[in-house]
C-alpha cells in the first residue's frame, strides 16, 4: 500500500502535478520544489499571497547543504534533537524554484519524519513542498476530515493513506535560524 501510494503520487509530482498528503504533522499540499509552475499553481489553489513562504521538505538532514549555501552547524543538532516536528527558516537558499524563496533569500526546511514523505523525496531526489492544505486564511486541518473539498477537487492526487485517522496534528514549530547560529522561534 505505502509503496503504491508512493509511486502514484511521484509520477503526478514528476508530471508537474500537486498532492494532498499526510505528512509527520498536518495534511499538506505539494509538489516538487524545483518546478515553478507547480508551486504558482498551489499560490493560487490555497488563494495565498505569493511573499507568504511555504516550507520544503527533505528526506535527511544530509541534504540540506543542497539547498542551503551555508548550514549553520547547531541546524544538524537542532534536528537531531527537536522532541517535535521542526522547520528552520535560514539564509542562502540555492537549487530550488524562486517562486518558493522568500525575499530575503531564505528558505524554510523541515526533515520529514513520516515513511511516506520520505519515501517520495528519495524516489523523487528533490525536496517537496509542504503548506498546509487549507484556504489560506482559514485553520489548518488537523486530519484528513478537517480538509476543505476545495482544496481536495483541486490537486492532481489525493494519497490513499491515513486519511481515516482522527488524530488531532499541528503545524511545526518554525525557528530563524542566522548563519552564526542565532535563532529565534517564529511559531511554536
Amino acid at each position: 500500500m505505502l509503496r503504491d501510494e508512493v509511486a502514484k503520487a511521484l509520477k503526478i509530482v514528476q508530471d508537474g502535478g500537486i498532492i494532498l498528503y499526510p505528512t509527520d504533522t498536518i495534511w499538506g499540499i505539494g509538489c516538487d520544489a524545483t518546478n515553478t509552475d507547480a508551486i504558482k499553481r498551489i499560490y493560487q489553489l490555497k488563494q495565498r499571497d505569493e511573499a507568504k513562504s511555504m516550507i520544503i521538505l527533505l528526506d535527511t538532514e544530509n541534504r540540506l547543504e543542497s539547498y542551503i549555501k551555508e548550514v549553520p552547524p547547531i541546524a544538524y543538532e537542532l534536528i537531531e534533537f527537536a522532541e517535535n516536528p521542526l522547520t528552520l527558516v535560514m539564509p542562502g537558499a540555492k537549487n530550488i524554484s524562486p517562486a518558493i524563496i522568500n525575499e530575503d533569500g531564505s528558505v524554510a526546511i523541515r526533515v520529514a519524519r513520516h515513511d511516506f514523505c520520505q519515501q517520495l523525496i528519495q524516489r523523487l531526489r528533490k525536496p517537496l513542498v509542504s503548506t498546509s492544505a487549507n484556504i489560506s486564511g482559514r485553520p489548518s486541518p488537523q486530519n484528513f476530515n478537517q480538509v476543505d473539498p476545495g482544496i481536495i477537487d483541486g490537486v492532481d492526487y489525493v494519497v490513499d493513506l491515513e486519511q481515516h485517522n482522527t488524530e488531532l496534528k499541528k503545524p511545526s514549530t518554525i525557528m530563524r535560524l542566522q548563519p552564526d547560529g542565532r535563532f529565534e522561534f517564529i511559531r511554536r
